[in-house]
């Protein structure tokens, strides 16, 4: 998938991992007031939007968290371009949560083109190839087989078993067991079949930026905890000069949300 900036655009922000939760009040509150206050032309969410997310059925739903941060998220929408490509928390994102949000879908990866420079926009999950055990569980529950039985149970259930798979990995993160972390080949594999020099993904939870061989590089975005010690919910900014490509920076998500950009 290859996406073509308007040239209207001057300013777009990169986000990922937010892990949006009934739980974590304060991290939606951040959220929402970036949404809010930030000037960029073009928001582009790079997966784990959601802590979890079991089908767009929950937005069947009377009331609730779900309905607050798609009201959240139509709102931007409706006054920029937003874009969001699932991860692996939220893999099962899909049309008709777009279309409440007046989001657009991208795939992973995507190619974006800005400011006469090509970036590789994924989430990242899939580029951790020596974590063999959750390449062989992204594999089954990216199948259509698999997705269409899941859904065909009920929202309630759905929950439970999403829960416990979050349980379950939180277990083996606190025990120490390291993450595994992006593959340079397969990062620089991937860079050379888009005609790209940056990559720009998420999942990791280890923001800043790696240099690779030949001159390419990953810029990785942060998980955002706002009630951590020190808050974490970073966001990465490019903006067009016109002339030798966009300007990289990153910014405090309180910064934007304060109007201090």
């Amino acid at each position: 998938m290859e996406l073509i900036a308007p040239s209207h655009w001057r300013c777009i922000d990169f986000l990922s991992d937010i892990h949006l939760d009934a739980a974590e009040p304060a991290t939606f509150t951040l959220w929402q007031a970036y949404l809010a206050n930030t000037p960029a032309d073009a928001v582009f969410i790079l997966g784990d939007l959601f802590a979890l997310w079991v089908g767009d059925d929950a937005l069947n739903l009377q009331e609730g968290f779900e309905h607050q941060c798609v009201s959240a998220l139509k709102a931007v929408g409706n006054r920029l371009s937003l874009f969001i490509m699932v991860g692996n928390r939220d893999f099962l994102m899909g049309a008709a949560l777009m279309a409440e949000c007046s989001a657009r879908s991208i795939e992973d990866p995507c190619t974006l083109v800005f400011d006469n420079q090509r970036f590789v926009l994924s989430h990242g999950d899939a580029l951790c190839a020596a974590d063999t055990e959750y390449q062989a569980f992204r594999t089954m529950v990216r199948s259509p087989q698999w997705q269409n039985h899941f859904l065909d149970k009920r929202l309630t259930e759905r929950q439970a078993i999403a829960r416990s798979i979050r349980t379950q990995s939180e277990s083996k993160k606190n025990s120490g067991t390291p993450y595994a972390d992006v593959d340079s080949h397969s990062a620089l594999a991937l860079l050379k079949s888009n005609d790209a020099d940056i990559l720009i993904h998420g999942h990791t939870h280890r923001p800043g930026q790696v240099n690779l061989p030949n001159g390419k590089s990953r810029l990785v975005l942060s998980d955002w905890v706002a009630n951590a010690v020190p808050p974490r919910a970073d966001v990465l900014r490019l903006q067009a000069t016109g002339t030798s490509g966009p300007t990289v920076t990153r910014l405090s998500a309180a910064t934007i949300a304060n109007g201090q950009d």
